[in-house]
């Protein structure tokens, strides 16, 4: 993620809900952590990176999460203002330490993470410390799954959700899996199933709604780190979508929105 080269924040708010954290990205792809020579130190964390995402395309958009009171941390927040992302949902933390994932890259591409977290800030976020006036102005509320893992964060993220819904935002949902965080395979099933109604934009590989259903297909190339690739996708659908819901109801216009993202886009992520 780097700055956002002077593109302007307009438009109604997305507000961007949960983790963000620091990834050990190797050097060289194709071995395991043990074998890399070095890593690369990088801002990650999905809601993150949606957040910026939709700021380099144009869009307004503000995170609410903690962070630890750290360099790690302040260094996350940093990158979140230089892009144009409002911080005003941003705490930190005194007594963990901002997240850390090390990032195996396969040869073509794909990805493996090796977390440490123990608890992390992000995961200790309560109910009570939410922003709530802030959530309320979004029009779009946008969050994943790791803050469904743990309590406190897990009411946090509820109540927000609730929040958000109750002022009239659009939920969006990215259920992103990362079993190693998890205390078994059926419980993160079930966590992430349990909001999957809520959401009336959830992130998947096809379009479905009431009405209609299809897929888009991708474009061929060569692979070399897909880490933060569906948070662009849905940084980019999101802005297009925050001021005209009715492309949900229109299959040609939501094509459209799939394949290339927002036409009005003035920068390239």
């Amino acid at each position: 993620m780097s700055p956002n080269n002077g593109v302007s924040s307009s438009g109604s708010l997305i507000v961007c809900f949960g983790e963000m954290l620091i990834d050990f990205v190797q050097t060289v792809s194709g071995v395991s952590l043990a074998e890399a020579p070095g890593f690369l130190k990088a801002p990650g964390g999905a809601p993150g990176n949606v957040a910026i995402a939709i700021t380099r395309l144009g869009g307004k958009s503000s995170f609410v999460g903690k962070l630890g009171d750290n360099e790690f941390g302040h260094m996350l927040a940093g990158i979140l203002k230089e892009n144009g992302v409002s911080g005003d949902g941003i705490l930190f933390d005194k007594g963990a330490r901002t997240a850390l994932a090390f990032v195996t890259l396969k040869a073509d591409g794909e990805r493996a993470f090796m977390f440490y977290q123990n608890p992390s800030a992000d995961m200790l976020l309560t109910p009570d410390e939410l922003n709530l006036e802030l959530i309320r102005k979004a029009k779009i509320f946008h969050y994943g799954s790791i803050s469904l893992i743990v309590e406190p964060c897990r009411s946090a993220h509820l109540k927000a959700m609730e929040v958000a819904k109750d002022a009239g935002a659009l939920l969006s949902y990215d259920p992103n899996l990362r079993l190693p965080l998890w205390p078994s395979e059926k419980e993160a099933c079930e966590q992430i199933m349990s909001i999957w109604d809520k959401a009336e934009v959830i992130k998947g590989c096809k379009y479905y709604t009431k009405n209609f259903r299809g897929c888009v297909d991708g474009f061929p190339v060569k692979a070399v780190d897909t880490t933060g690739a569906g948070d662009s996708f849905v940084g980019a659908l999101l802005c297009k979508i925050v001021d005209d819901r009715s492309v949900l109801e229109d299959e040609e216009k939501l094509k459209c929105i799939v394949l290339v993202g927002p036409p009005t886009s003035k920068s390239k992520l």
